[in-house]
C-alpha cells in the first residue's frame, strides 16, 4: 500500500536511494582491492621491483661479500652448456642384425623372382609389400628383368657394401651421410644401373649403431655442474648498485635484497591510504550527484552496467599497467569517456572518467604525469567528440587525445635532466595509437551499450533520419500528408528544444516517428484526406471513431518495434497525446447523450498514455497541438500566432501533462516564443507577382498592371493559394 504525505515521500525516498547507495559502497569495496591487491601482471609490493626503471642512483651503503646465486646459476648453466652429448660404443649387434635383415629381403626378392605361377602384376605387388625396401617402379622392373647371375651378383655386392658401411661408427645423426657414402663403395665393375640397384637395396638397411646415451650426457653435466664453486660477488662501501634511469635487473634487485634495501613498510599504512582515496571519490561522486542530477543516476540498471564497466576499465588498467613504460600510455581509458559521453552527455563524459583516471594510476612511480595524461585526453576527445553525431567527430575526438597526450608527455619528460628523444618519440606516437585505439573501442562500446540500456545514441538517431529508411518510406508513400505534418512538428520540436537547452536530435527523431502509426489506416486522418472529399466521420459512432484514431498510438509503436526503432523513440509515440482525450469525438458523444457528460464515458475517448515523462516528449506534444491549431485556426498575424501557443500550453497544464517533465515557467515562456518564430519564419510573407499582360497590349499602354509588390502575412497568403 502506498503511503501518503511527509513520511510517504520520505520513505518513496528512501527506497530509491538505498540500492544506489548499496551499489556505490559494492563498487568502492571493489575499486579498493583493485588498488591493495597484488593483481598486476608485474607485482610492486616494494617502491623498485625488477623490470622497473631506477628513479636515482643507489649505492652500497657498507663493503658486503654475498655470493650471487644468479651469478653461480649461470656459471652451471654455461659448465652444462659445454658438455657435449654422449653416445654409446658402437654395437655390432645391430650390424649383425641388419645385414641379416637384408639376406632375408634377398631371399623374398628371389622367391617373388622365381615365382613361375605369378603374373607381371603380381610380382610387382608382391615387391611393393617388401616392408624393409620401397623401390621406384622402375627398379622393380629392372630386377625383375636380371638375370640369375646379375641378381647373385647384385646379392652379393649389396651384403659387401652394407658390412662396409656398418663397420664405421654411424651415429644418430650421422645416418644420412653414411647412406650417401654408399655409391663410393659399390665395385666399380658393376654397370650402372646395378650400381643403383645396389644403393636403393642397401639404404633403408644403414642404421645407427651408436646410440646417444640420455643418462651418461646428464650424468655428465650434472657432474660438470656440481664442479662450479660458488660465484662471489663483492661491492665495497659507496659503490653503486644501480644508476638513474636503468632498468632493475634480477642481478641488481638481488644485490638490493642482499643490502636489506628494499622497502618493506607494514602494507597497513597502503591500505589505510587507498581506503582514504576511495572514500574521497566516493563522497565527491555522491555530492556531485546531490548537486546535479545525470541521467544514468536516474536509472537503476545503466547505473549497474556503468560500475561494472568502470571496474573492468579500472581492473585492466591495475593488472597492465604497473612497472611498465608503454603501455600506460596505451591503456585506452579514454574510450571510457567518450562511451559515457555519446552515450548519455558531456558531464557523464567528464566526472566518471575523472575517478577512474586518479585511480588507475594510484600508487605508481609516475602517477602524476600518468593521472594528467589520462584526465586532460578525456576531457579533450570529449569536448571534441561533442554529441557525436558522425564518425568523422570520432576521428577527430582520436586526433585530440593524441595530440593532447603528447602534449601532456612533452610538458612532464622535457624537464628532466636527461631527454630521451627516442623515447619520446614512443610515448607521443602511442598517445596518437591510444587516441584511436579509443575512438574505435568507444564505437563498439557505445553499440553494445545502446541495445543492452536502450539508450539511443547520436549516431543512431542519425540513421533513423536518413531519408531512406524503411519506415520513412512508409510513410511517405502511405501517409504522405501525416508526414508532412510531422515534418512540421518536428521542425517546431527541435527548434524548441534548442531553445530550452533539451536534446534537440532526439526530439527530432521522435517527432517524424510519432505519427507513424496513422500509415496503417491512413485515409481515416483528415490530413491525408483528398481536398473537397473530407470525410468528417460524423456518420460513425464517436466511441468507435474514437477507438480508431486512438488506435495510431499501438499501431505506431508496433510499427516502431517491427522496424527496430529504439525504446526512447517509441516512448514518443507512446506519449506524445499523453492522457488527453479526444475532444471532437467526445464532444459529439456527449450532444448525442443530450448534453449529460455523465451519461458518456469519457476513459473511451482518453488516449493510453502515458504523459510525457522527458522534456523532448512534452515539446513534441506541445508542438503537435501548436502545429494543428494554427493549421486550422489560419492565425492572420504574430499576435494570434502567439495566443495560439500560450492556449496549448496551457491546455496541456490544466490536463496535467506537463507535471513529470520538470519543465520551468521560464521553459514554457521561451518554447512559446520559438513556435512563433519557428511559424512565422515558416510562413514568412511573400511577393505577389504582377500579372503579365499580353504584348500587344502592353504596347497601346493599356490595362496596364501596377508593378508594386505587395505584401502579405505568410497564413493569409497560404489561404488564397488554397
Amino acid at each position: 500500500m502506498k503511503k501518503e504525505g511527509f513520511w510517504g515521500k520520505l520513505w518513496d525516498r528512501f527506497t530509491r536511494t538505498l540500492p544506489r547507495l548499496g551499489l556505490l559502497a559494492v563498487c568502492s569495496v571493489l575499486a579498493l582491492g583493485a588498488l591493495v591487491l597484488p593483481i598486476a601482471i608485474r607485482p610492486s609490493a616494494v617502491s623498485i621491483a625488477q623490470g622497473d626503471v631506477a628513479n636515482q642512483d643507489v649505492q652500497a651503503p657498507r663493503g658486503l661479500t654475498y655470493t650471487s646465486q644468479i651469478l653461480t646459476d649461470q656459471a652451471k648453466e654455461d659448465a652444462r652448456a659445454r658438455v657435449q652429448p654422449i653416445y654409446l660404443p658402437t654395437d655390432p649387434t645391430i650390424t649383425r642384425t641388419q645385414i641379416e635383415k637384408l639376406r632375408v629381403a634377398h631371399n623374398y626378392i628371389t622367391v617373388v623372382r622365381f615365382d613361375s605361377f605369378a603374373t607381371l602384376e603380381q610380382k610387382i605387388q608382391d615387391l611393393n609389400a617388401l616392408e624393409e625396401v620401397a623401390f621406384e617402379p622402375e627398379t622393380i622392373s629392372a630386377i625383375l628383368n636380371l638375370s640369375d647371375g646379375r641378381w647373385q651378383t647384385i646379392q652379393q655386392e649389396s651384403l659387401s657394401v652394407l658390412e662396409q658401411v656398418m663397420r664405421r661408427t654411424i651415429r644418430t645423426d650421422g645416418v644420412g651421410e653414411a647412406r650417401r657414402s654408399i655409391p663410393t663403395l659399390i665395385n666399380f665393375s658393376l654397370p650402372e644401373d646395378q650400381a643403383a640397384i645396389v644403393t636403393e637395396i642397401v639404404e633403408p638397411f644403414v642404421k645407427a649403431n651408436s646410440l646417444y646415451s640420455q643418462e651418461l650426457t646428464d650424468k655428465a653435466r650434472q657432474e660438470a655442474a656440481a664442479a662450479i664453486e660458488p660465484v662471489s660477488r663483492t661491492f665495497i662501501s659507496g659503490e653503486t648498485i644501480t644508476r638513474r634511469g636503468q632498468i632493475i635487473t634480477p642481478l641488481v634487485w638481488e644485490a638490493l635484497l642482499a643490502f636489506d634495501l628494499i622497502e618493506t613498510d607494514d602494507r597497513i599504512e597502503e591500505i589505510w591510504a587507498a581506503v582514504a582515496l576511495i572514500g574521497l571519490m566516493s563522497v565527491f561522486l555522491l555530492l556531485y550527484f546531490y548537486r546535479r542530477r545525470m541521467a544514468p543516476v536516474d536509472n537503476f540498471r545503466a547505473l549497474v552496467v556503468l560500475s561494472i564497466t568502470f571496474l573492468v576499465f579500472l581492473y585492466g588498467a591495475r593488472v597492465v599497467i604497473p612497472n611498465r613504460t608503454i603501455i600506460p600510455y596505451f591503456f585506452p581509458i579514454a574510450a571510457f569517456a567518450l562511451t559515457l559521453a555519446s552515450l548519455y552527455n558531456l558531464e557523464a563524459g567528464l566526472i566518471f572518467p575523472l575517478v577512474l583516471s586518479v585511480l588507475a594510476a594510484y600508487g605508481l612511480p609516475n602517477s602524476l604525469d600518468l593521472t594528467m595524461f589520462y584526465i586532460i585526453t578525456g576531457m579533450v576527445g570529449v569536448l571534441f567528440l561533442g554529441n557525436g553525431r558522425r564518425i568523422a567527430n570520432y576521428f577527430w575526438a582520436g586526433l585530440a587525445i593524441g595530440v593532447s597526450g603528447s602534449a601532456v608527455i612533452l610538458a612532464y619528460r622535457l624537464p628532466d635532466a636527461i631527454t630521451d628523444w627516442l623515447g619520446l618519440a614512443t610515448l607521443m606516437g602511442t598517445a596518437f595509437f591510444n587516441g584511436f585505439a579509443s575512438a574505435g573501442l568507444t564505437l563498439l562500446l557505445q553499440f553494445l551499450f545502446s541495445h543492452l540500456l536502450g539508450v539511443t545514441t547520436a549516431l543512431q538517431l542519425m540513421d533513423l533520419l536518413r531519408p531512406d529508411h524503411p519506415l520513412l518510406q512508409f510513410m511517405l508513400r502511405n501517409m504522405p500528408g501525416s508526414y508532412q505534418h510531422s515534418l512540421q512538428v518536428a521542425n517546431l520540436a527541435e527548434q524548441a528544444a534548442e531553445a530550452i537547452g533539451a536534446d534537440p536530435l532526439m526530439t527530432r527523431a521522435g517527432a517524424i516517428f510519432h505519427d507513424a502509426g496513422k500509415g496503417m489506416n491512413p485515409s481515416f486522418f483528415i490530413e491525408n484526406q483528398v481536398a473537397g472529399k473530407l470525410d468528417s466521420h460524423d456518420e460513425l459512432d464517436p466511441a468507435k471513431a474514437a477507438a480508431i484514431i486512438i488506435q495510431h498510438i499501438h499501431d505506431g509503436v508496433s510499427l516502431c518495434k517491427k522496424y527496430r526503432l529504439p525504446p526512447r523513440i517509441q516512448d514518443f509515440v507512446r506519449e506524445h497525446h499523453g492522457t488527453l482525450i479526444t475532444r471532437y469525438q467526445y464532444s459529439k458523444a456527449v450532444e448525442a447523450a443530450g448534453g449529460d457528460p455523465a451519461a458518456v464515458d469519457i476513459e473511451k475517448f482518453r488516449y493510453p498514455g502515458p504523459s510525457p515523462r522527458t522534456r523532448e516528449t512534452a515539446l513534441l506534444m506541445l508542438a503537435d497541438g501548436m502545429e494543428a491549431r494554427s493549421r486550422s485556426e489560419l492565425p492572420k498575424n504574430e499576435d494570434e500566432l502567439r495566443s495560439i501557443a500560450r492556449k496549448v500550453i496551457a491546455y496541456c497544464q490544466d490536463e496535467d501533462q506537463l507535471s513529470q517533465t520538470n519543465l520551468t515557467l521560464r521553459d514554457l515562456n521561451t518554447i512559446a516564443e520559438s513556435f512563433v518564430k519557428t511559424l512565422l519564419t515558416t510562413y514568412h510573407p511573400r511577393i505577389r507577382y504582377p500579372e503579365m499582360a499580353p504584348a500587344k497590349v502592353q504596347e497601346d499602354g493599356s490595362n496596364s498592371q501596377n508593378t508594386t509588390p505587395v505584401q502579405r502575412p505568410a497564413i493569409e497568403q497560404q489561404v488564397d493559394e488554397k
